[in-house]
């Protein structure tokens, strides 16, 4: 395959879908039905290929259910309305039709339309060969590069890297940090709160990229600034979710995706049906082009609804070959006879290692009731025991009580070994029941994010990549959407299929990835030692969850409402007239034609654009714009905290619970939601209020203790520079050091802003900042910061010297590796694409800090849990924010809680340099702070 000869068209076919119905007038057919979106669709695919004559051709339709983003962030595309009833009507002609006309049709289960095509696009510029994407998807830019075309047949736009630089105001390999920050309203993905497209590209621009940016956060000036320390938790989740993957498994051949040639008998049949006349005269003519292009190509394959060869994709690779056989025997077992149920807890007893699962009426882990267990103890041998399904008719089932407490001592019994799947969501379960479950000796979930923390690690993706097997959704068995069904209602010979299956292959998949990791030190030691100790300590913060004060959010809530209120008043005032000041179009009337303020930006329908990018600019010279920002940030933090928190409340335990998240950040740190406790602002006053409503119980104290400058620190470790370990070894402040170093200063002469340049340094350089970004950060030409670039690399040879011998390693081995040994592997890092490889070598020398520090937090919640635990202190960890760990603790154990917590976290590992811990008490988190 050679760069001219061979093209790839992809079609984003709900992109297509959606413009057409939008662009195109009502259209219906002879009986009634609505054709418009049909119409439009088949005409521009017709085009298409005329002007994209290509070897390889698809449209690529989104599956139906749940993929990885929905796991990762439940409120994913959330607030989508739901599609038109005109529109939902014509899904299924429309794809007859398709196939008809000989285009195959991908559709591949729990996978985005926009991660089969990153994927196709990858490999296929991988193999040499040309890729044309037709879509109006502007998230789909990220893949455009010197092999890959962004085409939007609506507006005949063609998007080549300059292009999209020209459009965006950063180049492809930008466009992820890009939609990072602006987030995404179409998919419910929040950004950096008034950060618009022109505010995120400036920022780019100056920075170089998200991660320096991050890197710099302090430093950021005004709203912009306090908004994106703000979001500084929530952009490595938001990263991922506008992320197009490239590297996921597909089922099918890339030989299959080739015109296969139009069906003429059931073309014209669809013609008549659909009263398109014009299309049925083209076809019946002998010399007429087929409607989508050429004729019938040779031994093409029939039309099929999706592409689903058990093939491989081979385009230009096949994805990892699976790395054991599944056990296809299926020997599952309903037990509803106290006979079975005897002979299974016989057989569990008598296991070295058994799977369990359960079956449950919710998935908020403290709510959710057990409807049934399932359970294997060899591969293809499993059972599922129901014990609440209630639907009409639904056969007797063994007694809950009677049948919970016969599993229960060997639920709870620590040396019976137990393996699950996301086992701590079943601990919460099975603790709703009042069983404590021990034994935990295997986490499959937690097994693949050690062995690669960049791949899925839901079961239905492990059971592909690992066992070649193809897994029952859930939406099969219980429905989806608003027709979806409580597992309590699913038929029991459904109920059993499903749920045996998911213990049986979970089983199967430890005896797959249980191997893989015993066989690596390093990786079993972050599995052994880290991993599996600290999912049971985020299982015991859940529990305990965190007291919040709701008389004193309701207050908050008054007052910014007054706040709120008083802000219309004074925009109804500078307007002249009252307004919806929700509303765009009001808005626009009273700004654009009232006001005759210029117009920064249009939106797709060609209205004035009133979005937080448009009213920054224009606050800057007019007073209304800025009273409608400040509402609208006022209005975020009443939605987002004071409102919502006391609704997340639990009406048992009277606490808020998070779920962290285990595996889910790359690097290994922590994430945290519903609520997302790890993302409470701090940067304004309103901010740091919501804080004083996190509170300790009558007679207790909140103990706030976290690290200090922990990744410059580990930076200095991992480099091993003499200057840098000395400082820090003395306890000085590390950035007048750096300072005095760079400016050729005494210490004590250093001034502030001398302390603030280096301060910059300091951050910006381990984070890959480049002489263009950190002039641009600084406001000084770039020769000016070449030399204090230089200047810093030869105080701190051994910097420089990590950074080259980081990225050298990395080209090598894949992966980098942070100082207990956790792998983080960087996909990009032998790229073709220069941007990527750029930004792969970027990430190779920063993410052994970030997963360094995330490492060292959790083997400090280890310890801290342990000694509370040893101890039988009442003291209860709450929360885990960055670096910080969060005590709940009583008065009588709060001198002898401070001071052994700041001695456990200094103590849980001996770098080069010492880790210092600060701890602060208050009545509240912010007061301990």
């Amino acid at each position: 395959m050679t760069e001219t000869t061979k093209r790839i068209l992809l079609v984003d076919a709900f992109s297509y879908l959606y413009r057409a119905f939008h662009a195109i007038r009502e259209m219906r057919s002879p009986a009634g039905e609505p054709t418009n979106a049909i119409y439009g669709v088949l005409s521009m695919l017709k085009k298409l290929r005329q002007d994209y004559p290509s070897d390889y051709i698809a449209c690529v339709f989104d599956p139906k259910g749940k993929t990885f983003r929905d796991e990762i962030y439940p409120e994913y595309k959330a607030t989508r309305s739901a599609m038109p009833e005109d529109l939902a009507s014509q899904i299924d002609p429309l794809v007859e039709a398709i196939e008809a006309t000989g285009w195959p049709i991908v559709v591949v289960d729990g996978v985005e339309a926009d991660d089969v095509i990153g994927t196709l696009a990858y490999n296929a510029s991988q193999a040499g060969c040309r890729t044309v994407i037709s879509t109006g998807d502007k998230d789909l830019t990220q893949l455009v590069s010197d092999k890959v075309l962004w085409v939007n047949t609506m507006s005949n736009e063609r998007l080549g890297p300059e292009g999209v630089k020209e459009k965006f105001g950063v180049p492809p390999e930008r466009i992820v940090d890009y939609l990072t920050l602006v987030g995404d309203s179409v998919d419910n993905v929040p950004g950096v709160d008034k950060v618009g497209p022109k505010t995120a590209a400036k920022l780019l621009q100056d920075y170089g990229s998200l991660d320096a940016l991050v890197a710099k956060a302090d430093e950021v000036k005004g709203v912009v600034g306090e908004n994106l320390r703000k979001a500084l938790d929530w952009l490595p989740t938001a990263r991922v979710l506008v992320t197009v993957k490239h590297d996921v498994p597909l089922p099918f051949n890339v030989d299959s995706l080739t015109f296969r040639g139009p069906n003429k008998e059931k073309l014209l049949a669809l013609y008549d049906r659909f009263g398109f006349r014009t299309m049925r005269d083209a076809l019946l003519k002998d010399d007429a082009p087929s409607p989508l292009g050429e004729g019938r190509v040779e031994g093409s394959a029939p039309p099929s609804r999706a592409v689903n060869s058990a093939q491989p994709a081979s385009v230009p690779t096949p994805p990892p070959t699976p790395t054991a056989s599944f056990v296809a025997t299926r020997n599952y077992e309903t037990v509803l006879t106290p006979e079975a149920l005897d002979k299974w807890v016989a057989k569990v007893e008598g296991a070295p290692l058994v799977c369990f699962d359960t079956e449950t009426t919710s998935l908020d882990p403290m709510t959710a009731e057990l409807v049934g267990l399932a359970l294997s103890v060899e591969p293809g041998e499993a059972a599922y025991i129901p014990l609440r399904h209630t639907y009409p008719g639904a056969p007797d089932q063994l007694p809950f009580a009677a049948t919970l407490a016969r599993f229960k001592p060997w639920l709870e019994d620590a040396s019976r070994a137990k393996v699950a799947q996301n086992a701590k969501y079943d601990c919460h379960v099975l603790a709703n029941e009042g069983v404590r479950v021990r034994g935990i000796a295997h986490d499959t979930c937690i097994a693949s994010y050690v062995i690669d923390s960049y791949q899925r690690h839901d079961m239905d993706a492990l059971a592909m990549r690992h066992l070649g097997a193809k897994t029952i959704p859930f939406e099969d068995v219980a429905g989806k959407g608003a027709k979806q069904i409580s597992f309590a209602q699913v038929a029991l010979d459904k109920a059993t299929e499903y749920s045996a299956e998911d213990a049986d292959v979970t089983l199967q998949l430890q005896g797959v990835l249980g191997p893989k990791v015993a066989a690596d030190p390093k990786l079993d030691r972050v599995y052994s030692e880290i991993e599996m100790p600290v999912s049971r300590v985020l299982f015991a913060m859940e529990r305990n969850g965190v007291l919040i004060d709701s008389q004193l959010l309701a207050k908050q809530t008054h007052e910014l409402s007054e706040k709120m209120l008083a802000l219309e008043h004074r925009a109804y005032e500078e307007a002249g007239q009252p307004f919806n000041l929700g509303s765009p179009k009001q808005l626009g009337e009273i700004l654009f034609v009232q006001k005759q303020l210029p117009v920064k930006k249009k939106t797709p329908s060609g209205a004035p654009s009133t979005d937080e990018d448009v009213l920054e600019q224009l606050a800057l010279d007019h007073p209304l714009p800025k009273i409608l920002l400040e509402h609208r940030g006022l209005s975020k933090l009443k939605s987002t905290y004071t409102d919502k928190l006391p609704r997340m409340v639990n009406a048992k335990t009277g606490r808020v619970h998070t779920n962290y998240g285990q595996t889910v950040a790359v690097t290994g740190r922590l994430s945290s939601t519903d609520p997302n406790l790890q993302n409470i602002p701090v940067r304004t006053a309103e901010g740091r209020r919501i804080r004083e409503a996190f509170i300790a119980p009558p007679g207790s104290k909140i103990v706030s203790a976290d690290y200090s400058q922990i990744e410059l620190r580990i930076m200095a470790h991992l480099s091993g520079d003499k200057s840098l370990i000395d400082a820090f070894g003395r306890g000085e402040d590390i950035h007048r050091h750096t300072a005095a170093e760079v400016f050729g200063a005494a210490t004590a002469d250093v001034t502030s802003e001398q302390r603030r340049y280096a301060k910059v340094i300091n951050f910006g350089l381990i984070y890959g900042m480049s002489a263009f970004g950190l002039a641009g950060n600084l406001g000084i030409e770039r020769s000016a910061a070449a030399s204090y670039m230089d200047k810093y690399f030869a105080r701190y040879p051994g910097v420089a010297q990590y950074m080259e011998r980081t990225r050298a390693e990395a080209k090598e081995k894949g992966y980098v590796e942070t100082v207990f040994g956790r792998r983080l592997w960087l996909p990009d890092i032998k790229s073709a694409n220069a941007p990527r490889r750029q930004g792969a070598e970027r990430q190779a020398i920063n993410a052994p800090m970030q997963g360094t520090a995330a490492d060292l937090i959790k083997l400090a919640m280890i310890a801290v849990q342990g000694w509370l635990e040893r101890e039988k202190l009442a003291t209860r960890l709450v929360m885990q924010v960055h670096d910080e760990l969060v005590l709940e603790v009583p008065d009588t154990e709060l001198s002898r809680v401070k001071s052994e917590v700041e001695k456990l976290m200094m103590g849980v590992a001996k770098l080069d340099v010492p880790l210092v811990v600060e701890a602060g008490v208050g009545e509240n988190w912010e007061k301990a702070h």
